[in-house]
């Protein structure tokens, strides 16, 4: 039996995350869940990790994975709270590592933080195979947009993270600290080598110039239509692009408050002496 998918939208990142279904032994995973998060308030709120719960437990479902595509700079992971509800290891690429060291230094994490991926319960190498039921999962490692970034295949369908969008909106950037344009060059063609009928389930949708959201798309329609990467896109070319597009591309609204928690497999800090939770957010430094 082939796996059953199901996408779950957070509007205010343009994120996917997904359930992906054993039907037959009724094991599950769930890809890139986020907790909600208002940067104005300094609110969580767990409304949309909590959708993917209530489906979960209303499809009679057991989790054995939370899988993370990457440590997101968009929104903050809900690993932890999905792991809480309904149990299931959080595994993320062993590039988690490289990030870590970086951000750590970044945000000036003292002792207690240890950039070695202890926070995870998994940390997964190119190649390796995980099991949801008797679905079989390929780990692929597709650096470049980050250093630990990952993608799943799942039979036919392959959840590519931030790697590639839809043909219409190109490839992901490639300039936070780690990133490498000639990686992910090498990580996209990777993907544009699989079978043309390939499903690709992707990370985000920004539904350029107006129309719907999208959540799946093919490596034929990328080989063909994406506008970064057509059939014939030479690497020292697809280089140049993207670090000149790179450059006139906003930082992110929540990388600095995202981070700090994905790399802690989406833990928030702990509470100071007061009780409160504090994020912890660098002047300067980009």
């Amino acid at each position: 039996m082939s796996a059953q998918i199901t996408a779950f939208f957070h509007k205010t990142s343009s994120t996917y995350s997904y359930v992906v279904v054993d039907g037959a032994t009724w094991r599950a995973a769930v890809i890139d869940p986020v907790l909600d998060y208002d940067a104005a308030s300094g609110r969580t709120g767990s409304r949309s990790a909590q959708a993917i719960v209530d489906h979960i437990r209303a499809a009679g479902c057991s989790l054995d994975w939370i899988l993370e595509t990457h440590a997101h700079a968009d929104h903050l992971s809900a690993a932890q709270f999905i792991k809480q509800e309904s149990g299931g290891s959080i595994a993320i690429g062993e590039g988690i590592r490289t990030v870590q060291a970086i951000f750590a230094a970044i945000y000036g994490l003292g002792a207690d933080f240890s950039p070695d991926g202890r926070q995870f319960d998994r940390l997964l190498k190119d190649g390796e195979r995980l099991r949801i039921g008797d679905l079989e999962v390929e780990v692929m490692a597709v650096p470049g947009h980050t250093s630990d970034s990952l993608a799943y295949r799942i039979g036919d369908a392959l959840f590519t993270g931030d790697t590639l969008f839809m043909p219409d909106s190109g490839t992901a950037r490639c300039d936070f600290p780690g990133g490498d344009a000639g990686a992910l060059y090498d990580s996209i063609q990777r993907i544009l080598a699989l079978p043309e009928a390939t499903r690709l389930y992707l990370c985000h949708d920004y539904g350029a110039g107006g129309r719907e959201h999208r959540n799946e798309t093919t490596v034929e329609e990328e080989r063909r239509t994406n506008i970064h990467m057509k059939d014939g896109a030479g690497r020292e070319a697809y280089v140049k692009l993207r670090r000149e597009r790179d450059a006139t591309l906003p930082m992110p609204a929540l990388l600095l408050p995202a981070i700090q928690v994905n790399i802690r497999a989406g833990r928030l800090p702990e509470p100071s002496a007061d009780g409160v939770v504090y994020l912890r957010i660098p002047l300067n430094r980009f």
